[in-house]
C-alpha cells in the first residue's frame, strides 16, 4: 500500500507565505500577490512533488520582497528549502543597475543545479505568462510598468537570457511554455 502525499511541510510553508505576503498585491493587478507564489509551486508540482522543492516554490519572494530573512528560512524549514529559496532571491546592492543586476541572476541561474533551475521556473513561467496576458490586452503600454531602462527590448534580454540558462530543462512541460510564451511576447 502506497502511503499518501505527506503535505506537512508544504502546508507550513503555504502559511508562511501568506502570511509574509499578506495584505500586498501583484503590481499593477489589483490582485493578491500569494497569487504568484502559489502559480509557482503549482508549475513546480508538474515536475517534482519533492515536498522541499515545493516549499521552496511557494516561498521562493518571500527573502526577496517580504521583511523574512533567510536565516528565519533556514530555521523553519531547513537548510536545502532556504537554499533553494535563496538561488532565487536578487542580489541587494545599491547602486546596481537594472542589467548588472539581472546578469547576476543569469549567472547564478545558469550554474544552479536542476532543483534550483526547476524552482526558478516555476517562477519564471508564472511571470512569464502574467506577461503574455497583460500584453494581449495591452499591447506596448505594458513595459511602462516595469523598471528595466530599456523597456520591452530589456524584458527581452532578460527573459530570453533565463531561458538559455534554464537549457537543461529542455523537453519539460513548463519549459516549453515558457519558450513558447517568450516567442509569443518578443517575436
Amino acid at each position: 500500500m502506497n502511503n499518501p502525499f505527506d503535505t506537512q511541510l508544504f502546508d507550513r510553508a503555504a502559511t508562511f507565505a501568506l502570511e509574509a505576503h499578506s495584505g500586498t498585491e501583484r503590481r499593477g493587478k489589483g490582485i493578491p500577490y500569494i497569487l504568484h507564489p502559489m502559480e509557482a509551486a503549482s508549475i513546480v508540482a508538474t515536475v517534482t512533488n519533492d515536498p522541499e522543492m515545493l516549499a521552496a516554490a511557494i516561498l521562493h519572494d518571500v527573502v526577496e520582497d517580504t521583511e523574512v530573512s533567510l536565516e528565519q528560512l533556514r530555521e523553519e524549514f531547513g537548510e536545502r528549502v532556504a537554499q533553494l529559496v535563496a538561488s532565487e532571491t536578487a542580489p541587494h546592492v545599491a547602486g546596481m543597475t537594472w542589467r548588472h543586476k539581472r546578469e547576476i541572476q543569469v549567472a547564478q541561474l545558469a550554474a544552479a543545479g536542476r532543483d534550483n533551475q526547476v524552482v526558478a521556473l516555476g517562477d519564471k513561467l508564472s511571470n512569464m505568462r502574467g506577461i503574455a496576458h497583460d500584453y494581449r490586452q495591452m499591447g506596448n503600454d505594458l513595459w511602462s510598468r516595469f523598471h528595466a531602462p530599456g523597456g520591452k527590448s530589456d524584458i527581452a534580454w532578460y527573459y530570453r537570457s533565463l531561458a538559455e540558462a534554464m537549457i537543461p530543462l529542455k523537453g519539460l512541460a513548463p519549459y516549453e511554455e515558457f519558450l513558447s510564451l517568450i516567442k509569443e511576447v518578443f517575436f
